[in-house]
């Protein structure tokens, strides 16, 4: 029942609609009864008429009248509430993608670290159906079911208390067995929904990693992985089904039983003469209305069992601590001169590891720094931390003077603009990407920085040019084009901080050089910080940090560095040692 409330709060911006819904519903409810009441006095002036001749043909007209207009209303009524809960739908369903959204834009880095990108959107998309038609079936059914039954024993009781009383133990009855069998169906449902996570969250890794995929020929493994997921959930399923129609036999057998004794019951008591035909005819049609929300029951606890378990996920995400805010009330103003100080870090994930130790360090404006290290040595944490994505463990970090744990994280990174080793591209035009996080940018500076980057040339010679589809991150692109594009977009911000995470690493020499003579022209008036692995790149920097096991172990320049004993020097030596065994394994002078 937490689900429910919950649900029940975050649907607020619609709870005046939902309010008219109500009203009309009721009202829908009344005429229900208002049919099977008019009804029977049509019974009573035919009977009338059999008995005695004294029956009115007028009065069995306008009572025929009636019926037609109750019925008209009951109509437009029932449009105008579907029409509605439609409306509450949607807008539920946008306002809860919104807020969803909102809060993954405010978790950490940490939690996406974690998690599945494929099981982060399985969640949002459950969650979202289940509340939505958890507020649908509420608004176009439960209501409705409880209202009319509810008036139903009423107007039973009106007439026969011991009939209307017989009506209503009915119903503690069929909704306990209801309530028991939904209870284990949501149970099993969480199991499902596990399986299911799973299964999407790596259906969606093998579609972004498809050629790693089909290049190792293990289509069929991740295909049974998949197939053994759903062959889980469909034994869960089954035995959902199975438990369901077990207890609904025993349900609708008792339902079909308490009928007949009551049929018998009204039949005996008309026989008799206690009841009028006309009443016989009235009590007989509300018991058969009683059916509709009694067999609703099953259906109603069901929504609120699927809602609750569908949900949980969704309500969970809702429940995480976000660290970020979604975005600046009022950009505050941007500094000109930049320098970046860390004073005693320390970072380390919820498990315990510990990745970086003590670093104290200052970044002076305009000085290109290089960060350098075995794999694992935390290279990237430190960036992830001077980006403000991860937050220290210990220790302080401030931007010209401004305490990092002060200062809002947008404002940070709007100071930053990055280059990464990975193509981080959307699947959209070249402008797009270009200007991406400036949409207010021109044709013209889009192309200038597309000739700065040394991309402008390759972008002309496609088909539709700035216009041009480029796929899923980049993948019409080659390495070296794809990085262009990252520099572009790079130097279109033109921020006083440039990071650039092994942005060469993975091209081929020409590309390197194409690439790195537009970095080149983006280093200037800036502080720029860069992982690198190829120190062939780094060789003009101001100064190297050596990272060692999560910990600063020498810095200096590269001439420093090289000329003694160390990571750095070691790091080097096997990569000129590499260039020299291939220059002399092909005859080539060096």
């Amino acid at each position: 029942m937490k689900s429910i409330l919950k649900i029940i709060r975050l649907s607020e911006p619609q709870h005046k609609w939902i309010a008219v819904v109500g009203i009309l519903i009721t009202v829908q409810a009344v005429l229900q009864q208002a049919t099977p009441v008019t009804l029977k006095f049509v019974v009573d002036e035919l009977s009338n008429q059999i008995t005695d001749g004294s029956g009115d043909f007028g009065r069995l007209v306008s009572l025929f009248a009636l019926i037609l207009a109750i019925n008209i209303v009951g109509i437009i009524l029932t449009s105008i509430n579907q029409r509605l809960g439609d409306h509450i739908s949607s807008r539920l369903g946008r306002y809860l993608t919104e807020i969803y959204y909102r809060k993954i834009f405010s978790l950490p880095q940490t939690y996406f670290d974690s998690e599945l990108s494929g099981k982060i959107v399985n969640q949002l998309n459950r969650g979202i159906i289940s509340i939505r038609d958890f507020v649908g079936a509420a608004t176009n059914f439960i209501l409705p079911a409880l209202l009319q039954a509810i008036f139903g024993i009423i107007v039973l009781s009106y007439f026969d208390v011991t009939i209307g009383l017989l009506a209503l133990s009915v119903f503690p009855v069929y909704i306990a067995i209801s309530s028991y069998s939904t209870m284990r169906w949501g149970k099993i449902q969480v199991q499902k929904n596990i399986h299911e996570d799973e299964s999407r969250g790596r259906i969606s890794e093998v579609v972004s990693n498809i050629k790693l995929v089909k290049t190792y020929n293990t289509q069929r493994r991740e295909w049974q992985f998949v197939s053994k997921k759903y062959g889980l959930i469909n034994k869960l399923y089954d035995k959902q089904s199975n438990l369901y129609h077990i207890l609904n036999f025993i349900r609708e057998f008792g339902l079909e039983i308490s009928l007949v004794v009551i049929l018998y019951i009204i039949f005996r008591r008309t026989f008799m003469g206690t009841l009028t035909l006309g009443e016989m005819i009235l009590i007989i049609q509300i018991l058969n209305q009683l059916r509709w929300p009694l067999y609703g029951m099953s259906f109603i606890l069901e929504q609120i069992q699927r809602a609750s378990a569908d949900s949980r996920e969704f309500f969970e995400v809702l429940g995480l601590s976000g660290q970020e805010t979604y975005q600046a009330k009022k950009p505050a103003k941007m500094l000109t001169k930049t320098e970046i100080t860390l004073q005693n870090v320390s970072f380390a994930y919820s498990d315990g590891k510990t990745v970086l130790s003590d670093i104290s360090l200052k970044l002076k404006n305009n000085e290109k720094v290089a960060l350098v290290g075995h794999s694992g040595a935390g290279k990237t944490t430190l960036v992830n931390l001077i980006l403000k994505l991860y937050e220290p463990t210990s220790g302080k970090m401030d931007l010209s003077g401004r305490d990092y744990a002060k200062t809002d994280h947008s404002w940070i990174r709007a100071h930053m603009a990055l280059v990464f080793q990975d193509s981080e591209l959307f699947s959209s035009t070249i402008r797009e990407n270009v200007a991406y996080g400036a949409p207010k940018a021109t044709e013209k500076e889009i192309i200038g920085a597309l000739k700065q980057a040394n991309a402008y040339e390759f972008v002309m010679k496609l088909k539709d040019k700035l216009n041009a589809q480029i796929g899923e991150r980049g993948v019409k692109l080659s390495g070296g084009q794809k990085q262009r594009i990252q520099v572009a977009r790079a130097i279109l911000h033109n921020k006083p901080i440039l990071i650039l995470d092994e942005a060469t690493s993975s091209l081929d020499s020409k590309s390197e050089r194409l690439v790195q003579e537009a970095l080149e022209k983006l280093f200037k008036n800036r502080l720029v910080i860069i992982i690198a692995h190829r120190f062939s790149t780094i060789q003009d920097v101001n100064r190297i940090i050596v990272l060692d096991k999560g910990k600063i172990v020498d810095q200096g320049s590269p001439k420093q560095l090289a000329g003694r004993r160390g990571v750095y020097s070691e790091l080097l030596r096997y990569q000129v040692e590499g260039n020299k065994k291939l220059l002399s394994e092909y005859d080539l002078r060096e």
